[in-house]
Parts: structure tokens; C-alpha cells; sequence
């Protein structure tokens, strides 16, 4: 019976909309693989004590025919029970020595392989926390979990099973063939001559299977890109009455997609492997053939053999074709692993921008005088300036104000003084030091934040609040979240303090995650506090609890307050019109007024739009 051929197109899904999906790299890359080898070095004694555990298992497999043939020729054709006896034993034993010895490998590799990949996801995990926020502004966060989780995953794969198992193979095929030529070299030879055939079936299987791997994997990247997005958006979703449309373009394209994609893929295999069995039909029946001639004395190839020969030789055959069916998967694999070792590595070998510098020394306790020094700053070496030539000179314990429309460099200043990002000219000084000088964390342990849009973890309300001291006694938790009006709708909450946010803070309103973020950031006590619009996404009840419990809290500290509502920074000590990165003014909420500039068209603007009066 003729094999069916290879289909030679897919039915094609559309181009996945994530183009690092559709990537295929080399099946081979000894730079990756180098790289891998890195990691797998600390643990090679635990590869060695596989290999050899492997080593036992694959005689122990291979010796069965052998003494099968045995048992046949010098047991039961000769009437030798003692000699039978023995041959089934070590049969017993080769059998006992094939499990002990494949449990062991197994075992051992699984552990191996998880430390491996715990050792790197260690890694990844502190590579990613010490990169700026530059770079995150360029990265979809969903690109880096698919490398921190499915990349790794792959390379997981690949250290814990196919290592051994391309090594396992290789001398499955290496000792079948030994033990065939040693039986019978003509037998052997005739039944190689099927391999041609095998040899283009693998190629054909190869060259497809490589494109039905790069469909699935498009597909189950754009299936995993539509799921987010609409678990994300649900309730966008809803308001809009999308569900129905939604799912109609889910499972006809999206889900249809990925159906079609696997659907090729199981076909793909679904031709090969019989066609693999079929080959090694072909040449058991060549085998079977020629060898009972020759058991009979007939053949005109090979010379006479026993018949425990001929069933020994029919048993290597078809275990011979096993490891070469197994070999033409590993491709596969081989292959993604290098396209996810190219990306995880490509995200370890990216820099950090803003570094320690050698000999960076700890911040003391700090007043909380800021100067920047004739400060410029460029997101981009090439690009315009977003800071030009800024000099502001800050006292202790001052409030100051940011104004000016949006990209004037509001964010960026206070982000410069935090050390998000680095000046691209002159500095930046905290009590005369220059930020540079000193380690990152010495220098963010005297600061607060409190950004636009609060994020809170999945935990507890006390957890959240004490995310920056987590040391902090119950007390001073509470005396925080008093501090700035959240005792009173926490304690409300089922659970208090005690109480889960969820996801993002999901049982909690915007105003509420809002107190909390100022909670932690108060209980931190910082000598310098930065609130970057951070109450423009409260309501104005929310505002005035905030502004009442501001005015308690900033006293004493330097702040940095960048204002959406010109009306909650009147009373700062200093107010900074900003417009595009040069300084227009400075002075009290009262100068500026009197002076009629660009404060006072900001300042009536925002309550014309109102339909207020401007309070003066």
C-alpha cells in the first residue's frame, strides 16, 4: 500500500498581528547553544550521572533481542534448560536495568532542568527590574511575560528531555546497527536499503512540519493577543453590547485560525509516522523474506542463519526505525529553542541605562535641598530636547508647584530627580551631592511617589501600604492610611486592613487606590515627596480629603507636586511654569497672578472651562 504524500500548502490563518511569533531561526546555533551550555554547566555532573543512567537502560535495551536469540538457538533448539534459564534471567535483568536505569535519567534531568530554568528566570527577573523606564516604554509588557514564560518554557523542553533524548537516540541507532552487523552483515545491509526511502520521508516531514510550527505558533500568538485584549476591555465590551460580534470574530478567525493551523499540523504527523512504520515494513518483510531462506538454507544473499537470528533480527527493525522517527521531531524542537534562547538572551544582554557608577557610595539621611543645574535632557541622543538648559535651585522643606501644559517637562524634571532616567547634560543635586554619585536605592529610599494612576498589587490593604516598609508595625499603618483620610473606608471594608484588592486593586474605586498609594508613600517617610497629578483621577470630595491631610504631611519635607488642577497648588511655597523645557516663571500663586504672564491664562483658562470664578 502506497503512503500518502505530503500535503505541500496549508490552509494559511492570517499573518499573526505579533511579529515575533512568525520568527524561525536556525536549527542549530552554536553561539545560543553556547549560551545555554552556560547554565547547564554548573549542573553537567547531574548530565554525566544521567548519561550513565541513560547508558544502563539503552544495553539493557538493546541486549533483548540478543537474548532472545539466545534463548531460541542454545535453550529451546538445542533442549537446554539450564542455558534457557539463564537467557530469560538476564533478559529479567536487562528489563530491570532499562527501568531503573530510564526512572533515574528521568528524574534526575527533571530536577536538573528546573533549577536550570529557575536560575535563569532568577535572572530575567532582576535583569528586568534594574533596566529604566525608557526601556519599558518601548517593550509591550505582553512581549516580556511571552519571553519570561513560553520562552523559557521552550528552553525548559529542551534541557530536560531532549538533551538526553537526542543522545539516547543516537545510541539507540548506534548499538542496534552494531548488534545487526554483528548477527548477520548481509541481513543488515538489505535492510538498509530502505533508508533512502526514510531519508526523504524525514526531509519532506522536516520542511513541513517547520511551517506548520510556524503557523501554530502565530496562531496561538494571536489567539492568547484577543483574549487579553477582550478580558482586558470587558467592560468596554459590554457597555456596547460587542459580546455577540465578538465572539462570532473569536471563533471564525481567531479560534478558526488556530483550528486550521493545528488541524495541518496533525495531518503533517498523521503522514509521516505511518509512513515511517510503512518503511520499516518494507524492510522487515525484506528481512523476513531473504532470512527465512536462509534459515532454510536458500538464500541467494545471505548465508545460512537460526532462526533465534531471524526473530532477533526482526526485533532490532523495529526498534531501529523508533530513535529516527524521534530524531525528525527534535528538529522541531531544536529550532524553537534557539529562536527562544536568541530572545531571552537578547533580553539579558540588554543594557541598563541608568547605572551605579563605580564607587557609587550610599545617600546619608538628606535636608532635602534640589538644585538642577543647568539640566538638558533628550529621551533619544539624536532627538529634540525635552529639558533645554534648566536651572531651578529648591530649599528644604519647600513645596514646589509644576505647571504648564502637557509636554512642557513636567514629568520628565521630576523623573530626572528621582533618577528614572539620566541628565543628558550637566546634573541634578540632592544636598549638593549629585544624584549620579550615589546608588539607586540609597537615593529612592528618601523619596516618595505618588504617580496619576495609583497601582496597587495583589495583596492586602496592609500589604500595599507597608509596600515600601515592610517592617512597619500595624500602628504606623494605620496612623498613614489615617493620615490621608483612608482609615475610615478601609475599616469598612469586609476584612479592613486585612482585606484583598485584587487585581490591580480591583475592589477598590480610583480615589480609594489613591489613598492607599498615599498611604505607602507617607509611611515610608520620605525627606522628599513627588505627587505627579496625583489627584486629577479623584473626585472632588476625594480631593479635598487629600488636600486637608497634605497640608499636615508635606510640612517639613520637600515636595515636587505636578498639578492637573491649577486649584490644589495655590498654597505651594514655589510655583514653576514650565513650557517647552525652559523655565517662563517663578513665584507664589499671588506674584504670578499679579504678574499677568503665562500663570494667569493657565490659572483663568482652567476656570473659564469650569464656569468659575478664579479665586484669587
Amino acid at each position: 500500500m502506497a503512503a500518502k504524500p505530503l500535503p505541500t500548502k496549508p490552509p494559511g490563518p492570517p499573518a499573526n498581528p505579533n511579529a515575533d511569533d512568525d520568527i524561525l531561526g536556525k536549527a542549530y546555533d552554536p553561539h545560543i547553544a553556547g549560551r545555554l551550555w552556560s547554565y547547564v554547566r554548573p549542573y553537567r555532573w547531574n548530565l554525566l550521572v544521567a548519561l550513565l543512567c541513560m547508558t544502563a537502560a539503552m544495553t539493557g535495551y538493546v541486549a533483548g533481542p540478543y537474548l532472545i536469540k539466545v534463548a531460541l538457538d542454545e535453550g529451546i533448539a538445542q533442549g537446554d534448560a539450564g542455558r534457557l534459564g539463564q537467557a530469560v534471567a538476564l533478559y529479567g535483568l536487562a528489563g530491570a536495568a532499562f527501568w531503573v536505569g530510564t526512572f533515574l535519567r528521568i528524574r534526575i534531568m527533571a530536577a536538573t532542568g528546573q533549577n536550570i530554568i529557575y536560575d535563569l528566570r532568577r535572572q530575567l527577573f532582576d535583569h528586568l527590574q534594574t533596566l529604566a523606564l525608557s526601556f519599558y516604554s518601548r517593550y509591550a509588557t505582553g512581549r516580556l511575560v511571552s519571553r519570561l514564560v513560553n520562552d523559557v518554557s521552550v528552553i525548559r523542553e529542551f534541557i530536560v528531555w531532549a538533551i538526553i533524548a537526542v543522545a539516547r537516540d543516537l545510541f539507540d541507532l548506534i548499538g542496534i546497527t552494531a548488534a545487526m552487523f554483528a548477527l548477520n552483515w548481509q541481513l543488515s545491509l538489505l535492510s538498509f536499503l530502505v533508508l533512502p526511502l526514510m531519508a526523504v520521508a524525514t526531509e519532506l516531514f522536516r520542511r513541513r512540519a517547520r511551517e506548520s510550527y510556524r503557523r501554530v505558533r502565530a496562531a496561538v500568538g494571536w489567539v492568547n493577543a484577543v483574549l487579553n485584549e477582550n478580558i482586558v476591555g470587558v467592560r468596554v465590551v459590554q457597555s456596547f453590547s460587542r459580546e455577540a460580534r465578538n465572539l462570532e470574530f473569536f471563533e471564525k478567525q481567531v479560534n478558526g485560525s488556530l483550528l486550521q493551523a493545528t488541524n495541518f499540523a496533525a495531518l503533517i504527523t498523521s503522514v509521516f509516522f505511518p509512513t515511517v512504520d510503512f518503511i520499516g515494513s518494507l524492510a522487515l518483510a525484506l528481512v523476513i523474506y531473504d532470512g527465512g531462506q536462509a534459515v532454510l538454507g536458500q538464500s541467494p544473499v545471505s548465508l545460512p542463519i537460526t532462526a533465534g537470528t531471524l526473530v532477533a533480527f526482526a526485533l532490532y527493525i523495529d526498534r531501529f526505525f523508533d530513535p529516527i522517527r524521534d530524531l525528525s521531531q527534535r528538529y522541531n524542537t531544536f529550532q524553537a529553542t534557539m529562536v527562544s534562547g536568541e530572545r531571552v538572551f537578547e533580553l539579558l544582554d540588554t543594557p541598563a541605562e541608568v547605572q551605579d557608577a563605580p564607587g557609587a557610595r550610599p545617600l546619608p539621611p538628606i535636608l532635602g535641598a534640589v538644585e538642577f543645574r543647568n539640566v538638558t535632557f533628550r529621551y533619544a541622543p539624536a532627538g529634540a530636547p525635552v529639558l533645554n538648559d534648566l536651572s531651578l535651585r529648591v530649599p528644604p522643606g519647600q513645596t514646589v508647584a509644576l505647571v504648564g501644559e502637557t509636554g512642557a517637562g513636567k514629568s520628565t524634571l521630576v523623573k530626572l530627580l528621582a533618577r528614572f532616567y539620566d541628565v543628558s547634560a550637566c546634573a541634578v543635586l540632592i544636598d549638593g551631592v549629585d544624584v549620579r554619585e550615589v546608588t539607586q536605592s540609597a537615593l529612592r529610599r528618601q523619596m516618595g511617589v505618588v504617580l496619576q494612576e495609583p497601582f496597587l498589587f495583589s495583596g492586602t490593604v496592609r500589604e500595599n501600604i507597608a509596600y515600601g516598609r515592610l517592617d512597619a508595625p500595624a500602628a504606623e499603618i494605620e496612623a498613614a492610611a489615617r493620615a490621608v483620610g483612608a482609615h475610615a473606608f478601609i475599616t469598612a471594608l469586609e476584612g479592613g486592613y486585612d482585606a484583598r484588592v485584587g487585581e490591580g486593586g480591583a475592589i477598590l474605586s480610583g480615589g480609594q487606590k489613591q489613598l492607599v498609594s498615599f498611604a505607602r508613600a507617607l509611611l515610608a517617610d520620605p525627606r522628599i515627596l513627588i505627587l505627579d497629578e496625583a489627584t486629577s483621577s479623584v473626585d472632588t470630595q476625594t480631593e479635598r480629603v487629600i488636600q486637608s491631610a497634605l497640608e499636615r504631611l508635606l510640612k517639613g519635607r520637600t515636595a515636587f507636586v505636578i498639578a492637573h488642577r491649577l486649584s490644589t497648588i495655590t498654597k505651594a511655597d514655589l510655583i514653576v511654569v514650565l513650557d517647552q523645557g525652559r523655565i517662563m516663571e517663578t513665584g507664589t500663586h499671588r506674584e504670578l497672578l499679579e504678574k499677568r504672564g503665562r500663570y494667569f491664562e493657565l490659572y483663568t483658562m482652567a476656570f473659564a472651562a469650569q464656569g468659575l470664578a478664579p479665586e484669587r
